[in-house]
């Protein structure tokens, strides 16, 4: 069962303010991480944004954090995560954690019998009821001393002194005295010895910014544990445990005793003897698997290159660097000359559907060095920091002046200071490159990575797979060693990797678009819509595959429409190789994707779609017959063309998901749900709260339904709120 959420962080990252709260300085805390579980994709960048913000120390590797910051309540929860991230650990305290956990205490036993554990007994309950070896003719206590020990709570929730252990009664205060406040915490009281670790609920951090002061972690901890040396000896979950404490139990009642047969006489010796009772703690380990190894072999590989992310050496264990002003701008008036800022840096926009965002900008040569350590990031599995340069890539590509100082780059939205000290190495250096992209270039690893992750098919992860798993090299080693090993879809792939390397132009993306039109028009009538979506659309000269949507005004000519298509366009010879073929959106009857999906990984799109390899079957064969024509080899390289369907009903949401960069696409989605409360999806949209469908197009009503695929793309825009973005304005990267 899933644990209770601890609240939404949209107030968290919605601020807009730069410094919503300048007296919280986090600064002194011990190394934090931030869990990814049950945190939304998009929430978690705007959680480890405002982390940064308040100088927090922050880091992407778990083994390196001893303050972990997550959305979870339980220490069950709080140690499988910390399995999970391979750390080696015990429990601080176990009787303490056993306790929260509501799992049975160690003082208590069952039978031999297994049956399910009883609830605790009351001390007060344990000590009225003889012992074990007890006589059951024992004398009774005095009345008087048995309503004492049994007498329930006051009314005002004080328990009776008789009722309080013995370190209650040495520190509690006096009858009808106040206590004496506490004063405030601050981050600078928190340090954690180097081998103890703090799990807290996240709650601490929303009520910390709120409040605007730092809040005590007590209210807020889930699970403490001490760190292990990676040689420290584990035992495994089935080994047999000694206990220093013996239960003496009977058939039908369950009365734990301590050290045997040992009697005590009142609740204050009871509570010194559970005071002296120190149980060993138990050591957590998990044996990682073939993925956790491909990632540890990885960040071994990586470590401490200057295009990952920094390492236990590097700038996480402490603040950041000041960007100090230096002399030439000071004379040049730099600082004090910046041009106006966009609306959207003035009102802090963050999403990048809310600004303009050309094929072209000014500021191109330093994106096209962060998207080379953002692919760096991808190849050596770092996925927080793959979203935080594709945000800050999206806010420069958007900037409409060639940044001249740093200063402009942290007015930026998502641009922090890491961004800002690449900028001034970038700005600098001689050949205006920055020296983490040097390295990465000249990496003999990376190089091999790069080289499978661009094989059809071949993932990040599958990339990291083939290089530290089966020890491969190139793609002779592929083809050598492991040919049957792979998926068709790779295979072909690697068959065609030169080829589908090579880019379209224009006019060849145009001809192969007709060609897909003429033949739908065949299967179904002249009715049918062909729509270039994609860079194409975006006003790329050259394109790596051709997009293309096919719709139709009336509902029931979509369904199914990709299998007729491609059969036909199969049967003339165009599609040599169907790559994927799914019949999603039909299967539901061609209605928006559920709320709540039943379908694991569906991503963004769930529509009808095809992926093919296609081959333009015109070649010049001057010189030969016929018969001699059909036995030379056509020389025209394979391309890859996907074939969307969507109904006409929500071809807007479908045109404009398509066409608009992948952070453009992102962040579409994020708008609609914290700002909308909706859910976007390449086949519609739908209310989050009751599922129910929003039709931005106007479908349901005959007189203002859309004439043309433009204007339900507008009427999307407008629906959600937002200015219409002209299609070559959403180039983010």
């Amino acid at each position: 069962m899933a644990e209770s959420a601890t609240g939404s962080f949209d107030e968290i990252v919605n601020i807009k303010a730069p410094f919503p709260c300048p007296n919280l300085d986090l600064s002194s805390l011990p190394t934090v991480y931030v869990l990814p579980a049950r945190i939304a994709f998009n929430d978690l960048h705007g959680i480890e944004n405002e982390l940064t913000r308040c100088g927090a120390p922050l880091t992407y590797d778990i083994c390196e954090a001893r303050l972990i910051l997550g959305n979870i309540t339980k220490p069950r929860r709080a140690k499988f995560e910390l399995q999970a991230g391979n750390l080696r650990f015990r429990d601080i305290n176990p009787l303490s954690q056993s306790t929260t956990n509501s799992s049975p205490p160690a003082l208590f036993t069952e039978t031999a019998s297994e049956q399910p554990f009883k609830k605790r007994r009351k001390i007060k309950e344990l000590d009225t009821q003889p012992a074990a070896n007890e006589s059951t003719t024992t004398e009774p206590q005095d009345a008087s001393t048995v309503r004492l020990e049994t007498k329930a709570e006051d009314d005002d929730g004080v328990k009776p002194l008789s009722q309080l252990s013995l370190s209650q009664l040495l520190t509690s205060p006096a009858v009808g005295s106040s206590p004496i406040p506490e004063p405030p915490p601050s981050p600078e009281a928190l340090t954690l010895p180097p081998n103890q670790i703090k799990v807290v609920n996240l709650r601490w951090m929303e009520d910390s910014l709120r409040l605007g002061k730092f809040q005590d972690f007590q209210d807020y901890i889930v699970y403490e544990a001490e760190l292990l040396p990676p040689d420290t000896a584990v035992p495994t979950p089935n080994s047999t445990e000694t206990a220093p404490v013996e239960c003496v139990t009977t058939d039908t009642t369950k009365k734990g005793v301590l050290a045997g047969s040992r009697e005590f006489k009142g609740i204050i010796d009871r509570a010194k003897a559970e005071a002296e009772f120190k149980p060993e703690p138990r050591v957590y380990s998990s044996k990682p698997g073939k993925r956790e190894r491909i990632s540890d072999a990885a960040k071994r590989d990586f470590s401490g290159r200057s295009f990952t992310s920094t390492t236990s050496k590097g700038l996480h264990s402490q603040p950041p660097h000041l960007l100090h002003q230096t002399t030439s701008e000071y004379e040049e008036g730099v600082a004090d000359s910046l041009p106006p800022m966009p609306d959207w840096v003035l009102q802090s926009k963050v999403y990048s559907c809310e600004r303009s965002t050309p094929l072209s900008p000014p500021n191109d040569a330093f994106i096209a060095q962060l998207k080379e350590i953002r692919l760096a990031r991808l190849l050596t599995d770092d996925e927080i920091g793959v979203r935080a340069y594709s945000t800050s890539i999206a806010s420069l590509a958007a900037y409409p002046y060639g940044i001249r100082s740093t200063a402009e780059v942290l007015a930026l939205p998502g641009c922090d200071h890491k961004i800002a000290h690449l900028f001034h190495e970038w700005q600098t250096s001689p050949d205006h490159c920055i020296q983490a992209v040097k390295d990465l270039r000249n990496d003999p690893a990376l190089k091999v990575l790069r080289l499978f992750y661009e094989i059809w098919g071949v993932g990040a992860v599958t990339a990291r797979e083939f290089y530290y798993d089966r020890q491969w090299r190139d793609l002779d080693d592929i083809v050598e060693f492991g040919w049957n090993s792979l998926s068709r879809v790779q295979q072909i792939g690697v068959k065609y990797y030169e080829e589908f390397l090579l880019k379209l132009p224009r006019a060849e993306v145009e001809s192969i678009a007709e060609i897909v039109k003429r033949h739908a028009q065949s299967v179904v009538d002249e009715r049918v819509e062909c729509i270039i979506v994609g860079g194409y659309r975006r006003g790329k000269a050259e394109s790596g595959d051709v997009d293309l949507i096919l719709s139709h005004p009336e509902q029931s000519a979509t369904a199914g429409l990709v299998d007729k298509v491609v059969r036909n366009l199969e049967t003339d010879g165009w599609i040599t190789h169907t790559l994927t073929l799914n019949l999603t959106n039909t299967r539901r009857g061609q209605e928006t994707l559920p709320y709540v999906s039943l379908t694991k990984g569906a991503g963004f799109d769930t529509l009808d779609k095809a992926l093919v390899v296609w081959q333009n079957q015109a070649f010049a064969d001057q010189g030969s017959t016929d018969k001699q024509s059909k036995q030379i080899k056509n020389p025209n390289p394979h391309r890859r063309v996907d074939i969307i369907i969507s109904p006409w009903r929500t071809v807007g949401c479908a045109v404009a998901g398509w066409t608009s960069g992948t952070t453009f696409q992102r962040d579409l989605r994020r708008y609609a749900k914290r700002v909308k409360g909706w859910k976007f999806d390449s086949s519609g949209v739908r209310e989050r709260g009751s599922g129910r469908w929003i039709d931005l197009e106007g479908w349901m009503d005959p007189k203002t339904r859309c004439t043309d695929w433009k204007q339900a793309e507008r009427r999307v825009f407008e629906g959600m709120g937002l200015e219409y973005r002209e299609p070559w304005d959403r180039n983010t990267g």
